[in-house]
């Protein structure tokens, strides 16, 4: 139901009614992650924008289902949130463990109906997958309810942990890129199978509007007051030279398919993922107003200011290239007028006219330069040898 773009939109969203700035980019998102996952899905979240809007006492967006059943939310620091996340991970994975004991022991309980056991060892094979250890768990906990035997309660106390968790770690590009980075390569160093979504607004939105190094060059920020004059920080490029992280750049607005396919792929990979997501905030100081956020998005891949992949280690398993560029070739005419767009840019021409075009210029070769270069990324063969391959050639 939920693998097509059209489809998701009928799955109730476990995020509904933030406190978030009207036409806030990171929002929807957040919203999708619910939409496809709320119903076992684990939050840790760093300080930010995200943790205001989403855990603002006494009241929080995120709800439940019919059932109940709903996110998980849990709010850390900026230098923290990944190991945060990653804590949880592991908590989860030693009450899965306990569980794996209690129900093998049910495979040796007299009392025990034969069905239970089938389902009992279904679960220990299926354990993984997370629709079938909804099914079965759905199954299970009525038998072992009826039963009431010793190895079916201790079953039961445990039974929250019978389906497959989603563990998201969400934070902005401050907490990501900087205050938070060291923590961040350390969990996704680590392989354990966790999800991290970073919502890229370019820049310190909360605290007021100061320069990460998401930031780029040219733009306007608190202590970039004359335009930032170095490059962006490649977040993304710098996680897949691990080779074992699923990394993945979008722009929900730009490609709705291409979002949901890389959210599906990042969780369903046995590993860690990280999520680039562009998120267009009210810092940037959008001309055509926050009503406007997702044609922004659109906006900025069309002329090559925002750039659509993803790094798929899975792929490689089976000798094809991992890096998949899905933007279309940009028109780099566009380029310009996109920044002119932003008050963060424009109002460089305004104060600093003199260094403006120098700073324009200077963020559209940076923009084609990793543009060309996530080309190279793609065009390159996999599965073939360096060696082999320049012996036949000669």
């Amino acid at each position: 139901m939920k693998a097509s773009v059209k489809n998701s939109q009928f799955a109730t969203p476990l995020f509904e009614f933030s406190g978030a700035c009207s036409g806030c980019g990171e929002t929807p998102y957040v919203k999708l992650l619910t939409q496809l996952f709320g119903d076992r899905q684990m939050v840790a979240n760093a300080t930010g924008c995200s943790s205001i809007y989403s855990g603002s006492v006494p009241s929080t967006p995120y709800c439940t289902n019919e059932k109940g059943e709903g996110p998980a939310w849990a709010n850390s620091l900026f230098e923290d949130f990944c190991e945060f996340g990653m804590g949880m991970t592991l908590a989860n994975d030693k009450l899965r463990a306990r569980l794996d004991v209690e129900m093998r022991a049910l495979l040796d309980c007299a009392d025990c109906s034969d069905e239970i056991k089938a389902l009992a060892t279904q679960w220990l094979d299926e354990k993984d997958n997370a629709e079938r250890s909804r099914e079965i768990a759905d199954a299970i906990i009525p038998l072992m309810e009826a039963c009431g035997c010793p190895a079916c309660k201790k079953v039961l106390e445990l039974k929250h942990y019978l389906v497959k968790r989603s563990q998201w770690i969400i934070g902005g590009d401050g907490a990501s890129y900087d205050i938070g980075f060291g923590g961040l390569d350390h969990v996704i160093a680590s392989g354990k199978d966790v999800n991290i979504l970073v919502l890229d607004t370019e820049v310190y939105s909360n605290t007021g509007g100061q320069a990460s190094k998401a930031t780029p060059i040219g733009a306007i920020a608190k202590f970039a007051a004359s335009g930032k004059r170095i490059r962006k920080k490649d977040l993304g490029l710098i996680a897949t030279t691990y080779g074992y992280v699923y990394v993945a750049q979008v722009a929900m607005g730009a490609d709705q398919a291409q979002t949901l396919k890389a959210i599906r792929e990042a969780e369903a990979y046995d590993g860690p993922s990280l999520i680039i997501a562009y998120a267009p905030c009210i810092n940037h100081g959008i001309k055509a107003g926050m009503g406007k956020a997702q044609q922004e998005e659109v906006n900025a891949v069309a002329c090559g200011y925002w750039h659509l992949w993803r790094y798929n280690p899975a792929a490689e398993m089976e000798g094809k290239n991992p890096f998949t560029l899905d933007s279309k070739e940009p028109n780099w005419d566009e380029f310009e007028g996109f920044l002119k767009g932003e008050v963060r840019y424009a109002s460089v021409m305004k104060q600093y006219p003199a260094e403006a075009a120098e700073l324009f210029a200077a963020a559209k070769a940076n923009a084609q330069w990793r543009y060309n270069n996530y080309k190279r990324l793609a065009q390159q063969q996999w599965g073939v040898d360096p060696e082999v391959e320049t012996l036949e050639n000669k």
